[in-house]
């Protein structure tokens, strides 16, 4: 379906649980226009000549986004892509004025960027909930004749319309917020870990790009600590021209404070290292800062390793790059804790909530 300005580019993709996620969409949006302002004339009984009472117009209502914490996709918009508020109540005689219309409040996951449909703008970035910004402007309201009595034209018999309200086409953007990303090839094992260390429930398969859609997933430690985590959907080469679903997630890792990479280490003889190159130059390419963000690259499938002299090695390599190593295995729950204690220690430095050291035995593993 097509709308002025042009087609509507919203992502479609469905997730495991038959929810729609779209994460970006085209909206049209209008403020109110003002209600008319009153033509009217004082008429009682015993008072001659009463001269102009004509009230004024209501303004129209705003449109409003307001973010919301329960959301996590842009799909009501699929379905309401025009949004116009109501115009506000015509003036009334005895200098009535009429009555302002409601704000037309559209509700937004968290992490969404309103950029303007034409231009580019960035209007606004909504982050925290509750947080509110008027896209369109409601109209303000015409005058009654009331406001046009002079000496010299003592019976108006006019008056102002109501203004029109803000009209524009903007792109609605979501990029989930979380504290810790996963990232690497498809098939890496990022759902499996999300699975093992939170109650999320991705999809799991033995097959490459089983994970259609982010997917969130809370982590608990011990201590009341808490951090939220983000499986993003495989990034292959050229992800950041558009191959593979790269293009339309990579952005979900820009909110993320730490990024974990991980690496398959089942195929010792030349993956794990082509896999840590290969998702480190998509990162660099995309740009937005991605590949200065604090990373630890974590090998994963470590239950299907026997001999792990090569695991030593190529820990050796990846911490001269001076990125933290460590090994997991998301099936047996192998070096799950480890991880996790040095995700919360790289994330804690990050926020700056204390000096911690990432230096460790990883060999424990």
């Amino acid at each position: 379906m097509n709308w002025e300005g042009g087609g509507n580019p919203a992502l479609f993709i469905w997730d495991d649980w038959g929810v729609m996620f779209i994460d970006r969409v085209k909206v049209y949006v209008r403020g109110g226009d003002g209600g008319r302002g009153c033509v009217s004339f004082r008429r009682e009984k015993y008072v001659p000549r009463g001269g102009p009472d004509g009230g004024d117009g209501g303004h129209g209502g705003d449109v409003v986004l307001e973010v919301d914490p329960h959301l996590s996709t842009l799909l009501d918009f699929k379905y309401r892509p025009v949004n116009r508020a109501k115009r506000g109540e015509h003036g009334k005689g005895k200098r009535q004025r009429g009555r302002d219309a409601p704000p037309l409040v559209l509700r937004v996951p968290p992490g969404t960027v309103v950029k303007d449909a034409e231009t580019g703008e960035v209007l606004v970035d909504l982050t925290e909930p509750g947080q509110r910004f008027v896209v369109a402007k409601g109209g303000r309201g015409g005058r009654g004749n009331v406001h046009f009595a002079k000496p010299w034209r003592q019976a108006p018999r006019y008056a102002e319309e109501g203004a029109p309200g803000e009209e524009r086409w903007i792109m609605l953007e979501l990029k989930l917020i979380a504290d810790v990303g996963l990232v690497g090839l498809p098939n890496a094992g990022k759902s499996t870990l999300l699975s093992r260390v939170s109650k999320a429930r991705p999809k799991v398969a033995d097959y490459p790009f089983t994970t259609l859609v982010p997917y969130l997933g809370v982590v608990s430690l011990p201590g009341y600590r808490s951090f939220v985590m983000a499986d993003i959907p495989g990034i292959i080469e050229k992800a950041h021209e558009g191959a593979g679903l790269g293009l339309e997630f990579l952005r979900h890792v820009e909110r993320t404070r730490v990024l974990i990479h991980l690496v398959d280490l089942s195929d010792m003889e030349r993956r794990p290292w082509e896999a840590l190159e290969v998702v480190s130059k998509e990162l660099g390419a995309y740009g937005a800062g991605l590949e200065e963000k604090p990373r630890m690259v974590v090998g994963t499938k470590l239950d299907l390793i026997e001999a792990r002299d090569g695991v030593v090695s190529f820990a050796e390599k990846v911490e001269a790059l001076g990125f933290p190593f460590c090994a997991v295995s998301a099936v047996t729950g192998e070096g799950v804790d480890d991880f996790l204690e040095r995700t919360w220690q790289l994330l804690a430095q990050v926020r700056g909530e204390s000096e911690v050291s990432l230096e460790g035995e990883w060999k424990r593993v």
